[in-house]
């Protein structure tokens, strides 16, 4: 996420002592990345039982998996581990934390909010000028409101929506994504190419109008089940994507442009949605 020295576990580790939470580290002694889980106020090495965080997702059982966290060799402290996560000032000689994804492919799911619906309209609108945003802002607001929140994607209200803006050549790829009956879902970025806390993102240098976008990450397995749940940044090159759609890749797909972290949360049986 964001480059910072006053990162801490106290600001970014849950509170619930009971979570079950995995994540990845550099580990120098070992040169190279470690599966972490927090055991109390320490990180500890998973990596001896599960290798990668894709093995420890597809096979691991909550049981299992505290089990193994019970018996593993401590990394360093929760505290150390975080506070050495901010590139740039971190101790290449300590432990710092990485994405804790490894070997899975990352998706993204696009225009799933009301307002990035509409401001992925503004920026097709205006063309990838941010000057002509707030005018595609008034147009689209003037036409279908603020707030599209009660829209049912796929409903017959959505499909009236939609037959209005076309009759007014309003109508957008995004909206059909929006609201319409499929979404749009894409690749992020390769595996292990995403980064970790503390990370520095990246951005195009040829953008001039770019925004973080913060989202929930679903850890899904082999099978399709949901296996947990971490925070991510979308970085968004709003001026590329404006001026086509088919700039997607460049628009979202550049090196250090996802960031996932610090650790994800297992669903077992101590997690309240």
């Amino acid at each position: 996420m964001t480059s910072t020295s006053r990162l801490s576990a106290t600001r970014c580790v849950p509170r619930d002592p009971g979570a079950l939470l995995i994540g990845r580290a550099w580990i120098p002694a070992e040169d190279g990345p470690s599966v972490i889980a927090l055991r109390g106020d320490d990180a500890v090495d998973l990596t001896r039982t599960y290798p990668t965080v894709s093995h420890l997702v597809n096979v691991a059982m909550p049981g299992e998996l505290r089990a193994a966290i019970k018996g593993a060799p401590v990394v360093t402290s929760t505290e150390a581990l975080v506070s050495n996560s901010a590139e740039g000032t971190r101790d290449a000689a300590r432990p710092w934390l990485l994405a804790p994804c490894d070997l899975q492919a990352v998706k993204a799911s696009g225009v799933t909010f009301v307002a990035s619906l509409l401001e992925r309209v503004i920026e097709e609108r205006a063309r990838g000028n941010p000057g002509l945003a707030d005018g595609a802002r008034r147009e689209i607001q003037a036409i279908v409101g603020p707030d599209l929140r009660g829209v049912r994607p796929g409903s017959p209200e959505a499909a009236r929506i939609k037959e209005i803006l076309l009759s007014r050549d309003m109508w957008s790829q995004y909206l059909e994504v929006g609201i319409g009956p499929d979404a749009e879902l894409f690749t992020k970025c390769p595996p292990m190419a995403a980064v970790g806390l503390g990370a520095r993102v990246g951005v195009h240098p040829a953008s001039v109008w770019s925004n973080p976008e913060p989202e929930l990450v679903l850890v899904i397995n082999s099978v399709g089940a949901i296996a947990g749940v971490t925070l991510g940044n979308d970085v968004n090159l709003r001026d590329v994507e404006g001026r086509s759609a088919l700039l997607l890749g460049r628009a979202k797909d550049n090196n250090a442009s996802c960031a996932v972290g610090p650790f994800f949360r297992v669903l077992d049986e101590t997690w309240r949605a």
